[in-house]
């Protein structure tokens, strides 16, 4: 909470709104603003268990869903790859890629009052978001179908330590997490606003932006059930069956994190809606903060532990990895 209350009263009169995630009222105290997004994605991607969110909440997920084991029962048809899609995006909906997710739609809470009016202010941005996700999780997954096992992401083969897959990984959840640092940064004032061109033109271009990125988890995303599906997909050589069961796995992520946001939206709304009216200058900081988090997060996650892990730098490690 301490990050929601650094800045009572804007520091000078309020520059104009550039984009639906900057509104011009900049936080005093920015570098402490970072600070807290910082060390907040520091502590998260040292005390984020990968074993809790993959097999102990994902794979026993997916087996009740499923009704058999998910991570060695073999995907028998297209048809049953399709239902493993859906079913292996809603289980593993609390894995390390979709923090992102959050730093996405978390600072929309509250921005509605009234319950109809919420209803549709919750769902819209979770509609932009998908404007953007799909399209890409759907080409990923048709490019998958057409190039098949010569995916870099299909091969473990090891050179210096970093195989293909692994370095697809990093690469892609670092651009994730980059973004995500700069859009916090843009929120504080401290660099211009990279969508402010295109926001005039298309308002709801940041959250299609939002969209794409978590369409591009599916890139770098080694969640071991996903993996299945994909080489599933690169197996049968069909760029259809990748662009459904691609697009189902991303659906089946953003439904469980927009009925968390719906959730939020009618519990805490009025009061954050509220809370943040009495001061544009918070909402500022909510954003900030969030976005600075999951990008932090992100990038320590998939690239500096990962790099740990492989000895090519020290990153610490709680005692229960």
């Amino acid at each position: 909470m301490s990050s929601l209350t650094v800045s009572e009263t804007p520091a000078s009169p309020p520059a104009p709104q550039t984009s639906l995630f900057v509104n011009g009222w900049f936080p005093r105290h920015r570098a402490l603003c970072f600070l807290v997004g910082a060390l907040g994605g520091f502590l998260l991607s040292y005390l984020w268990s990968a074993s809790l969110a993959d097999e102990t909440i994902g794979f026993n997920s997916a087996d009740a869903m499923l009704g058999h084991s998910a991570s060695t029962a073999p995907i028998g048809s297209i048809a049953s790859g399709i239902v493993f899609a859906f079913v292996s995006g809603l289980a593993g909906s609390f894995t390390a890629c979709n923090v992102a997710v959050f730093g996405a739609v978390g600072p929309l809470v509250g921005r509605a009052e009234g319950r109809r009016t919420k209803f549709l202010q919750t769902l819209r941005p979770v509609g932009w978001l998908t404007v953007g996700m799909v399209p890409v999780s759907a080409l990923y997954g048709a490019i998958v179908g057409v190039v098949g096992t010569r995916m870099p992401q299909y091969s473990n083969a090891s050179g210096h330590g970093i195989t293909p897959r692994t370095a697809q990984s990093m690469i892609a959840f670092g651009v994730v997490g980059a973004v995500m640092i700069v859009m916090g940064l843009a929120a504080l004032g401290v660099v211009r606003d990279p969508l402010a061109r295109v926001s005039r033109r298309f308002p709801n271009a940041p959250l299609i932006l939002m969209g794409v990125l978590i369409g591009g988890f599916l890139i770098g995303r080694p969640y071991p059930l996903f993996h299945k599906m994909f080489q599933h997909a690169a197996n049968t050589h069909n760029p259809l069956y990748g662009a459904v069961a691609f697009t189902l796995q991303s659906i089946g992520n953003i439904i469980v994190m927009a009925t968390l946001f719906l959730l939020l939206s009618y519990g805490l709304g009025g009061r954050v809606q509220r809370y943040l009216a009495a001061n544009p200058t918070r909402a500022s900081v909510l954003t900030a903060t969030t976005f600075l988090i999951a990008g932090f997060f992100t990038v320590l996650y998939w690239d500096v532990r990962v790099l740990h892990r492989l000895n090519y730098l020290w990153f610490p490690t709680p005692p229960w990895t």
